[in-house]
């Protein structure tokens, strides 16, 4: 079977549609992929690439397509925005003129922005093939809320397009249960919408023996956020719980970078937090072991409509680890983590529920703990297992191929 992949964003930058291409072409799918010059998250292209170069490459034995686009940047509005177009501009002329083979399924890995499902649809008018697409972000919705433009034109656009996406789409996949009743508004009641959650990384799955040098954590609890220092995951509530446990032996340990993470440093020192330690960013296969040194992870969103039915990928990769969650989140990830019995989730931005939740947490007995952590391993084992889902994509695919 012959698969067009197409995401904006693909190796080296690291989003979990990777692992379905190069998994699904050990499986023995023909698989393209349509994609952009890599610059994801810094904003400059990835070493030994241009805007002119590797317009097309072989990675792991698949076939890579790049449209070039100007680079995100610093991710201002400006230059974001020329990075959006840029890839759909250029896209349409990669649809047009250099593909040249006849595809079964187009599969789109829709991330932000929504307009990177646009080839998608072009692919599947010319090719007359079904599209499946899988939501990892709503659209207009995440706009509103982390942006300033709330409504007015642009939104409608943006709305008026994404219902067209939606109708356009044989199949929608969602990464979480929640997104359905907002695409359902979007779209006919007749559209066959399915549950596509994340799963957490191999390197959590299969933890390998490590040489490298980590940094020591602090004599304590340790509560570990890893992950983006965005404004999106609401640091000044954890800093508030910082202040509120310091007495407490527990250390809040920072394992990331973000747009915030200067901001961040400045907080601790004005407010002269001791017992919060920033370690940078490190790469993917060592969180595993930074993990390991933790006592609990934690995860946490603003408390923002969207997020509320978002569900962080990272809560899957704590679980896969087998680590007790903190969670200052709203909707479907606060249940997740209480109804699994993993750890505690309190309401986004209640800084104070949060502090009493840590306190608790850091006083179990360690067979309470140990009793959480096999929880969440197991809990992970029977809804996330990238196996189970996986076939459960496979089986979607023949099904779809055979109809058409």
């Amino acid at each position: 079977m012959k698969i067009l992949f197409i995401s904006q964003y693909f190796h080296p930058e690291v989003f979990k549609g990777n692992e379905i291409v190069f998994d699904f072409a050990k499986k023995g799918y023909e698989i393209t992929v349509l994609t952009a010059k890599p610059n994801y998250p810094k904003g400059d292209f990835f070493k030994g690439y241009n805007f002119f170069n590797k317009r097309e490459e072989v990675i792991n034995g698949v076939k890579v397509l790049r449209s070039p686009v100007f680079p995100r940047k610093s991710g201002k509005t400006i230059p974001l925005a020329l990075n959006y177009l840029s890839f759909i501009f250029f896209s349409y002329f990669t649809v047009l003129f250099r593909l040249k083979e006849k595809y079964d399924i187009v599969f789109v890995q829709q991330l932000s922005p929504a307009t990177m499902a646009l080839p998608g649809l072009w692919v599947k008018k010319r090719q007359k093939i079904p599209l499946v697409l899988w939501v990892l972000d709503l659209w207009p919705e995440s706009i509103i809320a982390t942006t300033r433009f709330k409504k007015g034109r642009l939104i409608n656009y943006i709305d008026k397009l994404v219902r067209k996406i939606y109708a356009k789409s044989d199949i929608i996949l969602v990464s979480s249960k929640s997104f359905k009743e907002s695409i359902t508004k979007k779209c006919e009641s007749t559209k066959t919408i399915e549950y596509f959650p994340n799963w957490a990384e191999d390197v959590f799955v299969e933890v390998k023996e490590s040489n490298l040098e980590l940094p020591k954590l602090p004599e304590g609890f340790n509560i570990m956020f890893a992950g983006n220092v965005g404004d999106s995951q609401d640091f000044e509530s954890i800093l508030e719980a910082t202040k509120n446990t310091k007495n407490e032996n527990i250390n809040w340990i920072i394992v990331g970078d973000g747009r915030r993470l200067s901001w961040l440093k400045g907080q601790i020192e004005e407010r002269s937090l001791s017992n919060i330690f920033i370690l940078g960013r490190y790469p993917l296969e060592t969180m595993p072991h930074f993990f390991k040194k933790a006592d609990a992870m934690l995860v946490s969103l603003r408390d923002i409509p969207v997020f509320g039915i978002t569900v962080p990928a990272k809560i899957q990769a704590y679980m896969a680890s087998g680590k007790i969650i903190l969670g200052m989140i709203n909707g479907e990830g606060n249940e997740l983590i209480n109804d699994s019995n993993c750890g505690y989730a309190v309401p986004a931005g209640d800084a104070l529920s949060l502090s009493k939740k840590a306190i608790l947490v850091s006083k179990l007995s360690e067979k309470e703990k140990r009793i959480m952590e096999n929880n969440a391993l197991s809990f992970y084992q029977n809804n996330f297992a990238k196996n189970k889902l996986f076939s459960q994509l496979d089986l979607l695919f023949k099904k779809l191929n055979k109809q058409n």
